[in-house]
């Protein structure tokens, strides 16, 4: 099996970006997909997932067709057996104009129970680890805040802490002195006080704060808790999601920086473009920043309710040993996936070679030519490849700089 170009589905979410300012959408385009310039166009994806399956470009067959039809040739014999003959990652691109949603992923354990009792809502058993790498500058929460930065704004901003009046001095006071037993509770007591807070109440705070620190929307980059909480009320107008700006790390990437969201962490994208590689499912709890389905009760219990600097999100990249010298990996601690990061120089080349695992390798910059066994495979922003196991490619960039991220899953 040789190196298939792939033709991928893009969604319309009301938080992408608009028409060709969307990377999806530029990378859809690719594929011969008429971008309507009036829309938003919002994910890219790229894999065997039902939701948005990729197909074998200029053809209606998908690739899981191809999966399926031999597991051990597309995937490879270790792969197949332990992911039981199905590709275990998927792969998107993701264009955000506004804030999605405060949500988590469910661990195993909790996935096969939540799509057990509620099948329609949450409609797979797996977990959904995630890892984003900033193709533009980008910004996002993750994780909980340092205890004392929370702490700290509890007492400058009134407004966050007439919200959360139960728990906020047995908070501050834990935060301060407490062991880290009693932090974490008190921090779940806090979120779920926060998160459980009367809507118009909510409104009422978020209303006088805005009128403390004005509703003028500077710039995109800036992620002062200010400009946050601007930023996302004129998106959410009123809702709690907002003060979620107190309580998480913010996190400020430029292209090739990279985090990990682990099963049961909470998150929410702010701004930017990436590219974002999960474990295949579509699971996911919520509960602010979305006008979909808000699941605040489970969202609150199933946290780990982890704090820490940004800094403990972020994931850095290694030499990757299976190529010639231009390529990194982004390694998370899970098995599903890892992504490598291939910069090529005009006239320059890479060889990879034949990997145990499945690859879908995205061109995000720049042209050139993948060459396998069989032929030579044209290499355009956009463009997707699925490359099989034992299946060894060279890529070689012409007049430009190349830049391709490439999923993959190795035993």
């Amino acid at each position: 099996m040789v190196a298939i170009r792939l033709s991928c589905s893009v969604n319309n979410y009301h938080w992408g970006k608009q028409g060709l300012n969307s990377k999806a959408a530029q990378f859809a385009a690719t594929s011969n997909v008429a971008i309507d310039e009036t829309k938003t166009y919002s994910e890219l994806w790229m894999g065997t997932h039902p939701t948005g399956p990729s197909l074998v470009f200029g053809t209606e067959t998908p690739l899981s067709a191809i999966v399926d039809e031999n597991p051990r040739d597309a995937l490879g014999e270790d792969i197949a057996k332990k992911f039981n003959n199905q590709l275990p990652f998927l792969f998107k691109v993701l264009s955000i104009d506004r804030a999605l949603s405060i949500q988590a992923h469910p661990d195993k354990a909790l996935a096969q129970k939540l799509h057990a009792e509620r099948p329609n809502v949450y409609k797979d058993p797996n977990h959904k680890p995630e890892m984003s790498i900033a193709l533009t500058d980008f910004v996002a929460m993750s994780g909980f805040r340092p205890l004392e930065q929370i702490a700290a704004f509890l007492e400058n901003f009134p407004e966050f802490k007439a919200l959360v009046t139960e728990s906020a001095d047995g908070f501050s006071a834990a935060a301060k002195s407490g062991d880290d037993a009693e932090k974490r509770k008190w921090l779940k007591a806090l979120f779920g006080e926060l998160m459980g807070a009367d809507e118009n109440e909510v409104k009422r705070q978020l209303d006088t704060l805005l009128e403390r620190i004005g509703t003028e929307v500077g710039d995109l980059l800036d992620v002062s808790p200010e400009s946050l909480v601007r930023r996302v009320s004129a998106e959410y107008p009123g809702d709690v999601g907002v003060f979620c700006v107190f309580m998480l790390n913010v996190l400020k990437l430029a292209p090739g920086d990279a985090f990990f969201m682990g099963p049961n962490d909470p998150h929410a994208y702010v701004f930017g473009d990436c590219v974002e590689c999960m474990a295949t499912s579509d699971n996911v709890v919520r509960a602010g920043l979305t006008p979909k389905m808000r699941d605040v009760p489970v969202l609150v219990d199933m946290l780990t309710y982890d704090y820490g600097t940004p800094d403990a999100k972020l994931l850095k990249p290694v030499n990757f040993k299976g190529a010639a010298g231009h390529s990194v990996i982004y390694d998370p601690p899970i098995d599903e996936f890892s992504v490598v990061r291939t910069l090529l120089d005009a006239g320059q080349s890479e060889t990879v070679g034949g990997l145990a695992g499945p690859q879908i390798l995205l061109v995000v910059e720049g042209r050139g030519t993948l060459v396998d066994e069989d032929e030579n495979h044209m290499l355009i922003p956009g463009a997707v490849y699925f490359v099989a196991p034992s299946s060894p490619i060279t890529i070689f960039a012409r007049n430009s700089n190349l830049v391709i991220y490439t999923a993959m899953c190795l035993p």
